[in-house]
């Protein structure tokens, strides 16, 4: 079946559930996994660009230190559950795009993620990346809800 599952992670609550049931699935599976997280870059806009100079610089250093933060401890928890795990962080102002170059390249045959289950006009204006890498990957998708 699945050998090799890429799990995306943002630091919610709910990739928190996400990550917990991709564990899971692994274990039962006794498949390996990537568990990534996409940090978006920052566009300061500003007439003042002195002023900002430095922002963008503290923005990159805390989203990094956070998602390596996240990252290690969702691996430590996929070693406690016996689920071998590799980890990733990507940069890109489309976090779906990430997950899928992520998966592509790290030669996932799986997604899993979770979604907040939103539908009609909410899951539009919303923009989920859920739905995204839905209706984009190649690579088959568990959607947690």
């Amino acid at each position: 079946m699945y050998q090799h599952i890429l799990i995306p992670i943002d630091g919610s609550e709910l990739s928190r559930l996400g990550l917990v049931n991709g564990l899971a699935l692994a274990k039962a599976l006794q498949a390996r996994v990537t568990i990534m997280t996409a940090i978006e870059p920052i566009n300061v806009l500003s007439a003042e660009t002195v002023q900002f100079a430095s922002v963008p610089q503290q923005y990159e250093r805390q989203a990094r230190e956070r998602a390596r933060q996240w990252l290690a401890d969702a691996a430590d928890q996929a070693r406690q559950a016996g689920v071998p795990c590799d980890t990733a962080i990507r940069e890109n102002s489309q976090p779906y795009l990430s997950i899928i170059e992520c998966a592509t390249q790290g030669g996932c045959d799986l997604i899993t993620m979770s979604s907040h289950g939103r539908s009609g006009m909410a899951a539009v204006m919303v923009g989920s990346q859920t739905q995204k890498v839905l209706t984009k990957s190649k690579i088959p998708v568990l959607v947690y809800r």
